[in-house]
């Protein structure tokens, strides 16, 4: 697949799309919440509604390797969606390991938790699974995509990837390109990174999926 250029601060009907910022925290949480059940919302399991984000969205905007642009409604200045991930997995594992996740474990033991979502946060801060080296021998880089359901279907998501794509590609990513997994129960979302040029990944479960930069 060959991006079209993308600027990395852009506006389009009514959205922007600019590089992600630790200001922008709180919306990420939100849209991981909003979007946390296989694409819909989470926010009915949890009464700790910041669990999902933690994992899959702030850490991005957090921790050294990572990289992130996030999609601004114009008219109300609230970010709708994001595009988020680290060029260097390993190091960005090995670093959130020593400094992200034990404080999370202080503060979240699954003794807190009342529902079965929350303990299973919970519990996984205290043993998040490392990528398979199946995905790391693809490319070295991965990434979490997330758009609020009234913006998605018109086009966003492959704008977000775009953007993506012709910012890693200057970044010297080992493998020469990016990778993510997904719920197995978002269908739609497997459809959409097929149509985009994702292939599944050999070697690795069927819900990882990759693509190489420049390649249809």
């Amino acid at each position: 697949m060959t991006p079209t250029r993308v600027s990395h601060c852009r506006t389009t009907m009514g959205i922007t799309i600019r590089k992600a910022i630790k200001a922008d925290e709180p919306a990420l949480s939100r849209i991981c919440l909003l979007t946390g059940d296989a694409g819909a919302s989470a926010d009915t399991s949890h009464d700790y509604g910041e669990l999902i984000g933690l994992v899959y969205a702030v850490p991005y905007v957090k921790l050294p390797t990572t990289w992130g642009f996030v999609m601004v409604d114009d008219a109300t200045d609230e970010v709708v969606g994001y595009i988020l991930g680290s060029k260097d997995t390993r190091a960005y594992e090995k670093y959130a390991a020593e400094h992200w996740w034990p404080a999370l474990v202080e503060k979240y033991p699954p003794a807190l938790a009342t529902r079965p979502a929350d303990a299973h946060y919970m519990r996984l801060f205290a043993n998040v699974p490392t990528a398979p080296e199946a995905c790391i021998a693809f490319a070295g880089a991965h990434l979490h995509i997330n758009i609020l359901m009234a913006y998605q279907g018109q086009g966003w998501g492959r704008k977000l990837i775009l953007t993506a794509i012709e910012y890693l590609k200057g970044e010297n990513i080992l493998g020469g390109g990016v990778w993510l997994g997904m719920d197995p129960r978002n269908v739609k979302a497997r459809a959409f990174y097929e149509r985009l040029g994702f292939k599944q990944i050999e070697g690795a479960d069927e819900n990882y999926m990759g693509i190489k930069f420049g390649v249809e």
